[in-house]
């Protein structure tokens, strides 16, 4: 896959109610790449994550402005519907949050709600490749219908992974999907990204530069709402070009 731009923000900025948490953040999100945003705790960097698949819009007094844009569609204009779009930009959350079903139902859920399975043959198969391409296959086929809540945390996420893959999405959106797992489970993750990021568009929201360093391509760097310096991952770690990168990337603050 080239390295196309899947997703395209200018000029954004989110309010929450008067205070502003982006300021002016213009970003490409390519295809076949990992893109990471890294920034101290409460940089926005999950803000501006939410704002890209609106999940912002689930919170009343927050507001969006400027163009995002999929494929160059307008993801807030007026005919974009949400639940679509979210199907098309699929996210998965720092805590693993399976929903209270059988594995095999979460990840059945959505294929069903979106109406992308003809009959049970088409849905066992659509279950099997989500599991298999999250890694998880080997370990679950034989408990399918056990509950999603009784894996470990890291199959917990991996589930959430297959789940946010079985609609076949175009981007994924991973918001610190490795903060509540111990090492081991961190490193099925990672490696699990490695394998994903040729079909899709991969952002991750990541507190730890070293895992950015692992598995992004391009790195995003965030500060006090601002996006200061995007650019190739090898770059923004061995030469910023900002001060306030350095600084950060040197352990001088965050």
């Amino acid at each position: 896959m080239t390295n196309e731009t899947k997703m395209t923000a200018r000029h954004v900025d989110v309010f929450y109610g008067d205070k502003k948490a982006i300021d002016d953040v213009s970003i490409d999100i390519d295809n076949g790449i990992v893109t990471a945003f890294i920034g101290p705790s409460g940089c926005g960097k999950s803000t501006f994550l939410r704002s890209l698949n609106r999940m912002n819009d689930t919170i009343p007094i927050a507001r969006v402005t400027g163009e995002i844009k999929l494929d160059g569609d307008d993801i807030y204009a007026s005919g974009m519907d949400p639940v679509a779009l979210r199907a098309r930009v699929g996210m998965v959350f720092q805590k693993p949050n399976p929903f209270p079903k059988s594995i095999y139902e979460n990840i059945a859920y959505g294929p069903r709600i979106h109406g992308i399975a003809q009959g049970k043959a088409d849905m066992d198969a659509i279950v099997e490749k989500a599991l298999t391409r999250a890694g998880l296959w080997q370990e679950v086929k034989d408990r399918l219908t056990d509950a999603g809540t009784a894996l470990s945390g890291g199959q917990q996420q991996r589930l959430c992974i297959a789940r946010a893959i079985a609609v076949s999405p175009e981007v994924i959106l991973m918001d610190e999907p490795c903060s509540a797992l111990d090492p081991i489970a961190t490193a099925r993750i990672e490696e699990l990204i490695e394998d994903l990021k040729n079909r899709y568009a991969i952002v991750i929201v990541t507190h730890s530069m070293q895992q950015a360093a692992r598995v992004s391509q391009r790195t995003a760097f965030f500060h006090l709402g601002n996006l200061v310096e995007y650019g190739d991952t090898e770059q923004v770690f061995q030469n910023p070009q900002e001060t306030r990168t350095k600084d950060y990337i040197t352990g001088r603050y965050g």
